[in-house]
């Protein structure tokens, strides 16, 4: 079914929601080779006002909805339009959900060209989902996703946003993931013309099962904070076009020695719980 964009819906009036965040004493060293958390020199993170934006979703199709997921949060209309910067005011996939947001074609430029917002509520509470584009609604190419995550993150559990590479979901809530459409440039159906680079008409989003049961581009598992529920999986505020914008300044170094926070959880220590109606959700 495809929907066009119209006003996004808001929770059904009477239903009761609520947000508590449990944060570390202290702050995560950054310890991977990949782009660090918004605000931190080198980040790749696109803040929701830039005036980069040109376009953003005008409509869906396929919303399939995955395990786990409230009504209260299945509102697939919520995703159309700009980013709202809004716990509440997303649209959640569910465990292993899926959902194709449409757009007026765009195409490949000089810099970075899309970019997705999802809805975390600090840097390291991150749910992630693979990133897919199609010119012509048949065809999928796949961004090649890497996560460096070693171990098994609970629900409660961090992820070290340095880790993660090629995923939407990377940067937390009102911060946007870039993505390069010439990242495709070899990708067998890029290459074959069944996707075209310079018409690109849907963006896919695809929730990863974080227990490990999926892979990366390489071959190695995936871990997110896992189990969650009541809005279960990626949870998808906006996705907004530039035609092509430059990445922001500055340059991030790795450490010469990894820290070791990257593989760890937060355990009991930290995470979020969200609510409806007296329904907590736990992740």
């Amino acid at each position: 079914m495809v929907l066009s964009m119209m006003n996004k819906t808001r929770p059904t009036a009477g239903l009761v929601f609520f947000a508590f965040c449990l944060t570390l004493a202290g702050g995560i060293a950054w310890a991977g080779p990949y782009a660090p958390a918004a605000g931190v020199t080198g980040t790749t993170a696109i803040p929701m006002d830039s005036r980069d934006f040109v376009a953003w979703a005008t409509g869906y199709e396929n919303y399939l909805q995955g395990a786990e997921l409230d009504v209260a949060f299945a509102h697939a209309q919520n995703a159309l339009g700009p980013a709202e910067g809004n716990a509440l005011d997303v649209v959640s996939l569910g465990r292993g959900g899926s959902i194709t947001l449409l757009f007026a074609p765009f195409a490949d430029g000089p810099g970075w060209d899309f970019a997705v917002f999802e809805n975390g509520f600090d840097d390291t509470f991150l749910e992630l989902a693979r990133v897919e584009v199609s010119s012509n609604g048949v065809h999928f190419a796949r961004f090649p996703g890497r996560s460096l995550t070693g171990a098994p993150v609970s629900g409660f559990g961090a992820v070290d946003p340095t880790d993660v590479d090629g995923f939407a979901g990377k940067y937390r809530q009102g911060f946007g993931t870039p993505f390069d459409l010439s990242d495709l440039a070899v990708d067998p159906l890029v290459i074959s013309g069944d996707v075209d680079l310079s018409g690109i008409t849907r963006v896919r989003l695809l929730d990863i099962v974080g227990n490990g049961s999926e892979l990366d581009a390489d071959g190695r598992p995936i871990y997110d904070p896992y189990p969650t529920s009541g809005s279960a999986g990626f949870d998808l505020d906006a996705v907004g076009v530039s035609g092509g914008a430059p990445y922001p300044a500055g340059v991030y170094v790795p450490p010469a020695t990894p820290s070791g926070n990257d593989s760890a959880g937060l355990g009991d220590e930290g995470g979020c719980f969200l609510g409806v109606a007296g329904r907590r959700k736990s992740f």
